[in-house]
């Protein structure tokens, strides 16, 4: 007798899609510091799907590495809906993917910029679409941090299948 196989892990399940359309991703993190990468670079034959990415902590390095515009920080903060979505848009670009993931946001214990633990913008970029869902996750730093990638796998699922993640709406200025 055999048992039902286990559901696939998140990240082996945007591997399979990934692969099957011969497309890519890459991300650029700030709270989640690479976590995203790490967890879609487990999967075997991540090579084939995984561009790169770029762990993007500090604000000016938003700018130097993912190429988000030193005007828009400016105006919008490090955490924002432009922030996330110009991360993903360049990070995209910038690493020559498909589909680009920008993560920035607050893991706690403290606010920041007046954005309190577990506020997440999650932006994804496929070059012609942009969509930032905000997330207001629970829990520690831990919880924050691994909440943010499980919902940037779910999202890049979802767009993979069709959908908008979350049905949130688009951020401020970026058209479908």
């Amino acid at each position: 007798m055999t048992s039902p196989a286990a559901p696939e892990a998140p990240a082996a399940e945007v591997h399979r899609a990934l692969l099957g359309r011969g497309e890519t991703v890459a991300a650029a993190e700030s709270l989640t510091a690479g976590l995203l990468c790490a967890t879609l670079a487990a999967v075997p034959g991540a090579s084939a799907t995984l561009r790169g990415g770029a762990v993007v902590y500090a604000t000016d390095l938003k700018a130097a590495l993912a190429g988000v515009p030193e005007d828009l920080l400016a105006a919008h903060g490090p955490v924002s809906r432009p922030t996330a979505a110009a991360l993903a848009e360049g990070i995209r670009v910038r690493c020559s993917a498909t589909w680009g993931i920008g993560l920035t946001g607050v893991a706690g214990p403290d606010p920041v910029d007046g954005h309190g633990p577990g506020r997440v913008y999650l932006g994804l970029s496929d070059g012609e679409r942009t969509d930032v869902v905000q997330l207001d996750l629970p829990g520690d730093r831990a919880a924050v941090r691994t909440g943010a990638v499980d919902h940037a796998l779910t999202a890049l699922l979802d767009r993979l299948r069709g959908g908008r993640p979350g049905n949130e709406p688009l951020a401020p200025g970026v058209t479908p």
